[in-house]
């Protein structure tokens, strides 16, 4: 048994791209696309959901390891895409965190929120306005 997989694994090793794919080379970062995947699909969600601590950890997170991607030998330039999308992902939602929190953003969404609040007042009262109306018009036409 041992003399089999040491077979499947000089074949697995003599092939570049079966060497690549079964390496941490590989795994770590396909592996670790979770998190910029996740954080790309954040980016739709509301701002007051955003931790302010976690983006700026996970900002340090990816730019320190896309600096060591591209120290290592071999170059892992898989790992360097991987920390380059969640980088820009969390400068992103760090920017809206900000925006939200820091800028006026919490304040002028309250805004909207009450501006609509009330023209669906105002459109639910003009739409019983309109009803009395016709309601009074009946009883005068009789």
């Amino acid at each position: 048994m041992a003399a089999f997989i040491k077979a499947v694994n000089a074949k697995i090793r003599s092939n570049p791209t079966t060497n690549y794919l079964c390496s941490t080379h590989f795994w770590g970062p396909a592996s670790n696309f979770g998190i910029p995947i996740a954080a790309v699909m954040d980016t739709q969600k509301s701002p007051e959901l955003i931790s302010g601590q976690m983006t700026g950890a996970l900002t340090i997170y990816s730019a320190t390891f896309m600096r060591y991607a591209l120290a290592v030998q071999p170059k892992n330039y898989l790992l360097f895409l991987c920390h380059f999308v969640n980088e820009g992902a969390q400068l992103t939602q760090g920017y809206r965190w900000m925006q939200y929190h820091k800028w006026g953003g919490k304040e002028e969404a309250a805004k909207q929120q009450a501006a609509s609040g009330v023209k669906a007042v105002v459109g639910k009262v003009e739409a019983e306005a309109g009803k009395l109306a016709e309601k009074a018009k009946d009883v005068v036409g009789k």
